[in-house]
């Protein structure tokens, strides 16, 4: 095997960490005699292990072994996958023989024999790992669509009869869905470096919500599907602000875009207030990727003496450096113009006796005025929240009570729970499903 790595040009960079280097190590000392069965069978199974983990984090199942090979393919960033990943695989590109001689080998990893070694250390692990069968699926599994596309190209990249057909198979996946942790995840957080970079960490339980779960707000949904849709088509759009009162779906909506666009090429980056300062650095490390992203600030607003809303204005729109066409911004917010307002602000004098219109208020408005649509989320009067709590009954409850008898039960709940919203909709709705559920149980 470690012949075979030892061969790998554009894809070998796989980390001192990495199971094939690990396994060719193994592979190295064995045919050398350099290492006692007992230690080998000691490495081949920490190795084994890892692969095992692998596994059970993205839901893998039957081939774990090639499943393991199309993994180290789909996030291996290297000239040709980004590339390949911006523009497809450009025919008669020298890098395509680099390419293809890198897949001869693992084309022959994937249909590996490790027989020799079984039978000689007395292992059946490798044997296992190609026949594999899990016990229970779990019953979520962050990682769906990660395990999805993994699972249905290694298929793939299997039976291929040739490395031209792996070729194909592989960067027509590269150009769909990317490569790397952007081309396998959705969703992220950042962590600002000493060093004044970022680094980006998967958000795997954003669930599977969708803008047609949300009842009602048709309207306001349009124009957030209309400005989404003109921007994963490359066409002009607009940063959004989603603003009003709480609980409305707001911050549903938002995050039910990546799970909506995902296919398209939509990701999300979720940012916080203070980490606002490292806006320029998150732009330079995603305008060259061919995603287009979501940065994404929920709660947006500031108070009086908090300066952090001058980085993202300039980033919005008035730096030196354009904002790329590959990044939106989207906010929420219970304020429409974001920046808490003072009498004071409006009170300023220019010259005695001559009131003018405050340069600071102002300053603080023309924040709001960066994002192209701003979207109102007005909590529902009673009909609109009994419509909702109607609604939501029917998809959650087997057997709802009747009609009278729930809307009387959900106007009691929301003099007690803040009001009526979508949300305090969905938590009495919850509450009938607890219920509900407890007393089946009971019974049985």
């Amino acid at each position: 095997m470690y012949h075979k790595v030892s061969k790998l040009l554009l894809y070998s960079d796989l980390g001192e960490d990495s199971v094939l280097v690990g396994l060719s190590d193994i592979f190295r000392d064995w045919e050398a005699g350099t290492a006692d069965h007992a230690e080998l069978v000691r490495r081949a199974h920490v190795q084994v292990k890892h692969i095992l983990d692998i596994a059970t984090t993205y839901g893998f199942d039957q081939n774990l072994w090639q499943d393991y090979l199309t993994f180290v393919l789909l996030t291996n960033e290297n000239s040709f996958t980004l590339t390949a990943e911006r523009r497809g695989a450009a025919e008669g590109g020298s890098v395509n023989h680099f390419a293809k001689a890198d897949l001869e080998v693992f084309r022959e990893l994937f249909h590996f024999d490790f027989a020799p070694i079984e039978h000689d250390l007395g292992l059946d692990c490798f044997s296992v790992l190609e026949d594999y069968h899990a016990i229970t699926k779990p019953e979520k599994n962050y990682y769906r669509s990660v395990s999805e596309l993994v699972r249905r190209l290694s298929d793939e990249l299997a039976a291929a009869p040739d490395v031209d057909a792996m070729f194909d198979a592989l960067t027509a996946s590269y150009k769909a869905y990317g490569v790397g942790m952007f081309g396998l995840n959705r969703a992220f957080h950042i962590h600002g470096l000493p060093d004044g970079t970022v680094q980006f960490l998967p958000i795997n339980n954003i669930g599977g919500g969708r803008l047609s779960d949300l009842v009602g707000y048709e309207d306001q949904k349009k124009q957030l599907t209309d400005n989404t849709d003109a921007f994963v088509a490359g066409l002009p759009a607009n940063n959004v602000l989603l603003y009003g009162d709480a609980g409305t779906g707001k911050s549903t909506s938002v995050k039910a875009l990546v799970n909506e666009y995902y296919d398209s090429g939509l990701r999300m980056i979720e940012i916080y207030k203070h980490q606002f300062k490292y806006l320029s650095a998150v732009i330079a490390a995603i305008k060259g990727r061919n995603y287009r992203f979501v940065i994404y600030i929920d709660d947006l607003s500031f108070d009086e003496g908090e300066l952090e809303y001058k980085f993202l204005k300039a980033v919005i729109e008035g730096g030196v450096e354009t904002r790329p066409d590959n990044i939106l911004i989207y906010a929420t917010s219970n304020r429409r113009h974001l920046v808490k307002e003072d009498w004071k602000d409006r009170t300023d004098m220019e010259y005695e006796g001559d009131m003018h219109r405050s340069d600071t208020m102002q300053e603080k408005l023309s924040l709001a005025a960066r994002f192209g649509v701003a979207i109102n989320f007005s909590s529902p009067r009673q009909q609109a929240y009994h419509e909702i709590v109607q609604t939501l009954a029917s998809r959650q409850l087997t057997d709802p009570p009747e009609p009278e008898q729930l809307l009387l039960l959900a106007d009691r709940w929301e003099l007690r729970h803040g009001g009526m919203s979508g949300r305090v909709a969905q938590q009495f709705v919850d509450y009938l499903a607890g219920q509900e559920g407890t007393a089946e149980k009971d019974e049985a």
